[in-house]
């Protein structure tokens, strides 16, 4: 498992029975999580007092109890700034699991040693984004959310990006990959994380089990005849790591080399000291 024990401003401070509790900066969140199946003596005081729980409706959806938590704050990861705010369905607009690909990308560009193009596609607020502009790189961002793409500029502000080489779009993703490949525009490195399921601008159905493998053979054909990695996430309930990891060696390690890995991303819980899972990533790497 990929762990990301790097945070001082999040913590997963305990979970179980269907939740998790967690520090997001100075404000406890109680937020449910369909991993954390085992029990919790809730021994923890902050399941006591949280400043906001999600609670899911037995129609579906569900809603924030907020309390005295403010509409949105600023947490750190390292050298990188994001704006959290309690959104619809649980979401607080950051997904901390993904510091472990934010380290493994950054670590990437600043070993190349020259120049490199990063595509973030399904590029929600931007966590990659800002990671890969901080280490150097140039990002082309894609999210059909206008919404978000807006979310993702303001973390690049935060950070101290807003005059970093970034293209900020609003455009379904895999059509503005189609225009990329008629343009001739090639990227070294590329970033993917396709929702389960989704609808497109003109009704399209997006389900990820019929559209990820044409969707990533598609995405091949912009990357340069040098490309340095590769990272496909998936939050699909059942989709085994291994899938992502076969499809990248299927569509970018037969025509590159390089090398394919695969793993669960996890966080550290500190009541327990064991990691819960929180989805699955395959990283391809020229190396």
């Amino acid at each position: 498992m990929w762990i990301a024990d790097g945070w001082k401003d999040y913590e997963l401070l305990d979970c179980g029975g269907g939740e998790k509790l967690e520090r997001w900066d100075k404000q406890i969140l109680v937020r449910p999580d369909p991993q954390a199946i085992w029990e919790t003596d809730h021994s923890h005081p902050g399941w006591r007092r949280a400043n906001g729980r999600y609670s899911r409706s037995s129609s579906g959806g569900g809603h924030w109890d907020k309390g005295k938590l403010p509409e949105s704050w600023p947490i750190h990861y390292k050298e990188l700034t994001f704006q959290v705010k309690p959104m619809n369905f649980k979401h607080t607009g950051l997904f901390p699991e993904q510091a472990a690909n934010w380290d493994f990308a950054m670590e990437q560009i600043r070993r190349a040693g020259r120049p490199i193009r990063v595509l973030n596609l399904f590029a929600y607020t931007g966590g990659a984004t800002v990671a890969c502009a901080k280490a150097g790189a140039s990002v082309c961002h894609v999210d059909a959310a206008k919404g978000m793409v807006a979310w993702a500029k303001e973390n690049a502000r935060l950070t101290g990006l807003q005059e970093a080489p970034i293209r900020w779009i609003v455009d379904d993703c895999a059509k503005f990959v189609e225009r990329e490949i008629r343009r001739g525009k090639t990227y070294d490195a590329m970033i993917m994380d396709p929702p389960s399921y989704g609808r497109g601008p003109g009704g399209e159905v997006w389900k990820l089990e019929e559209n990820l493998f044409p969707f990533v053979k598609l995405c091949a054909r912009v990357l340069s005849d040098k490309p340095l990695f590769v990272i496909l996430n998936s939050y699909t309930t059942g989709l085994a790591p291994s899938v992502l990891g076969y499809i990248l060696q299927m569509l970018v390690g037969k025509r590159f080399g390089g090398r394919v890995t695969w793993d669960e991303l996890g966080l550290p819980c500190t009541q327990s000291g064991m990691a819960l899972p929180c989805g699955a990533t395959g990283r391809w790497t020229a190396e």
